[in-house]
């Protein structure tokens, strides 16, 4: 077009349209292989014109552990950063200013700790042991979050250490302190966000969030470390993660949803008044779950997409950002993809004219007829678990985790049946070779194998150089306050002044509180509606094998295994079921199991096929370790097959170490990967190929 041709609009300057809304928070999820690295990464993409942090730390850190514990092995800065002890968190933030910084942690059950080693940093950061600023001024600038829902580690992620009762406490303490100290400071994120991975519906996803609130909020206003007339600001101080789907209409229509639910909750059951209390303040991080492995550019529009369901609704935008890379499905992605993913925002929140209107849905009859909607089954839904006790009734009992899972199958059986469409996947699959994925050990990221040592050395030093008879003392009050009901947060900050490490704060409380683990859902979750056609006869080669080797009435036995600490168990449990639908006898014992333990399971219980999880990418690490320990029980007649994230070079190693089949994202055909089990214990048994 030009220059004549141009509409008034185009052609007019750019002074004379109407006034932006200033953009959302943009961040990217990062961190990995050590705290020096992942802070080289940070100030790379604040300089790119990222507006935030938003931490990524390893699982032993999330779960409560030295790099120097046996659960940690093979998982040090795989997913995330090590941050084992004060001096860890100092190079973390090395030449980023706290105090002027926005950053989001995704932390849980160590969220306390976490936040008190980032509030000494800061304090040390602004002069505060050398008498140059105010702590309390320090911590009054501090702005960010800790994510601290462990309610939903019950039911997705998995980074619990202690039961529900134990880790509610916590996370009041936490509210309870950020709510006086840290005024700024977003204490917890309820998490819709690993809901939807696990395979909640919207309506689900809606009414679990909402119940979680619910249980924290009556847990501070109990514990009467807030005064009544102060809890308005503890009620303006949550936030929450949400998903956002590919159906980003019907996403945008959650969020409104969930405007509504919260303003009526906040004001009918808490009795707030204040409106800016009451707003509904959120940030997101778009759908994981669908981002395929097979043509994995399409991913780019899916995140897209996605974003625009939490953009879009002016009434409902998320305050904050961080969107996926499109390879995360292949591996860790690199900074180029990150950048990539910043772009995307960027583009969207200062190249086109969305924060120029205000919203862009007010008065729609069809908007208003699906957000009715939602708002009513979330309701229902919400009716039902309040009836249950609440939250954390419906934790333990199971009902929430079954519902998942069982939603997640059914998800699995559209995917399979094709009803629903992944382009890509099971419906337009000829493609032309990918120069994104030419090479793919070069497109994603390998975690630095060094840094499991670097780690184990950086708490060998940090213990010579500490005053052990303080840390000592710090953590025995940390013990005695635990068993009181005093506000843990002050104990804790003690223990990281005095040098503790990450594994000795939870294991003094460990001692206090114990441990947990959660119900897996998968007894109770309903699998495959009706067996079709492929369903059957896999069950009925399932059937015919496990007579050929038994005998009469015998059946074959798979043991799914979750070894390391990675708690991402949406597909074992998935497979689980299918498993138990194909005839299978399932042994499945959750998550975080030792690959000791996997191995006495399978001996102990004589299984034909051990079925290992692995989405951290300790695969390497920890799929040996099986394997070594099956040999040396005189069981290495037991085939293994693997399941998770693992790269070609990854996958072509582990079967030439002896794992009898592989299978990453791209296998989503859960009945076909039954039948694959099957020849695989057949040629185990040394039985023709087929029954």
């Amino acid at each position: 077009m030009s220059e004549q041709q141009q509409s008034p609009e185009q052609g007019r300057p750019a002074s004379d349209r109407p006034e932006r809304d200033r953009p959302w928070v943009m961040r990217t999820y990062a961190g990995h292989s050590t705290a020096a690295a992942s802070n080289a990464l940070f100030r790379t993409n604040l300089s790119k014109g990222q507006t935030g942090l938003s931490v990524a730390f390893d699982l032993p850190t999330q779960t409560g552990y030295d790099p120097d514990s046996s659960l940690a092995r093979g998982e040090v800065g795989k997913v995330g950063v090590p941050v084992p002890h004060l001096g860890e968190m100092r190079r973390l933030f090395a030449g980023i200013p706290l105090a002027e910084m926005n950053t989001s942690m995704t932390i849980n059950a160590t969220a306390m700790w976490l936040l008190a080693l980032y509030q000494v940093v800061a304090e040390e950061q602004a002069g505060v042991p050398d008498g140059q600023a105010d702590p309390a001024e320090v911590a009054a600038r501090l702005a960010g979050t800790t994510q601290n829902d462990i309610i939903k580690e019950y039911l997705s992620r998995g980074t619990y250490v202690f039961g529900p009762e134990a880790s509610l406490r916590l996370t009041a303490d936490v509210i309870a302190y950020t709510v006086n100290a840290v005024p700024k400071w977003n204490p917890i994120n309820i998490c819709s966000y690993h809901l939807q991975e696990a395979g909640a519906t919207p309506t689900q996803e809606l009414a679990y969030a909402l119940c979680t609130a619910i249980a924290v909020l009556d847990r501070v206003r109990d514990s009467g470390q807030v005064a009544p007339e102060d809890f308005g600001r503890v009620v303006g101080r949550i936030s929450f993660f949400v998903n956002a789907g590919v159906r980003f209409v019907e996403e945008m229509c959650k969020m409104r949803a969930f405007v509504q639910l919260w303003d009526e909750i906040t004001r009918e059951r808490y009795g707030v008044e204040d409106a800016k209390m009451r707003r509904f303040r959120y940030g997101v991080q778009v759908n994981s779950l669908g981002l395929t492995e097979a043509q994995p550019e399409n991913n780019v529009q899916r995140i897209v997409l996605e974003m625009l369901g939490v953009t879009l609704s002016k009434d409902a935008r998320a305050r904050a950002v961080q969107l996926p890379a499109w390879n995360e499905a292949l591996g860790l992605p690199r900074p180029w993809d990150q950048q990539w993913s910043l772009r995307l925002q960027q583009v969207l929140a200062y190249e086109s004219d969305l924060l120029e209107h205000e919203d862009l849905f007010a008065g729609s009859h069809v908007v208003e007829a699906k957000v009715a909607a939602l708002v009513e089954g979330a309701r229902a839904e919400m009716d039902r678990v309040q009836a249950m006790g609440g939250a954390i009734a419906a934790v333990e009992s199971g009902y929430m985790k079954s519902e998942l899972v069982s939603a997640h199958a059914a998800r699995r059986a559209r995917i399979e049946s094709g009803d629903e469409v992944v382009v890509g996947v099971n419906r337009f699959t000829s493609t032309e070779p990918s120069p994104l994925t030419a090479d793919l050990d070069a497109a994603i990221q390998t975690a630095d194998p060094a840094a499991e040592a670097a780690a184990l050395e950086s708490v060998r030093a940090w213990k010579e150089q500490r005053d052990e008879a303080g840390v000592t003392e710090a953590l025995a009050a940390l013990a005695a306050a635990a068993k009181t009901d005093e506000n843990l947060m002050t104990a804790t900050l003690a223990a990281a002044r005095a040098g503790a490490t990450t594994g000795e704060w939870a294991q003094a409380l460990r001692e206090v509180f114990g441990e947990f683990r959660a119900p897996t859902g998968v007894a109770g979750a309903v699998g495959a509606a009706a067996a079709g056609t492929e369903l059957t006869a896999v069950r009925e080669r399932v059937q015919a094998t496990g007579e050929e080797v038994g005998g009469p009435g015998a059946r074959l036995r798979l043991l799914v295994g979750k070894p390391g600490l990675d708690g991402h168990s949406n597909g074992a449990e998935q497979v689980a079921v299918r498993a138990r639908d194909a005839g299978f006898e399932v042994i499945y014992q959750g998550i975080r199991l030792t690959p000791e333990q996997i191995v006495a399971a399978a001996v102990a219980e004589d299984v034909h096929c051990v079925g290992l999880s692995i989405l951290s990418g300790s695969h390497m690490e920890l799929v040996p370790a099986v394997l070594e320990g099956l040999h040396a029980a005189g069981a290495d007649d037991v085939p293994v097959v693997v399941g998770g994230i693992i790269p070609d070079s990854d996958a072509r190693a582990l079967l030439e170490r002896g794992v009898a089949a592989v299978y990453t994202p791209k296998d989503f055909g859960l009945t076909e990967i039954m039948g694959g089990i099957v020849e695989v214990v057949r040629a185990a048994q040394g039985l023709d190929p087929r029954p």
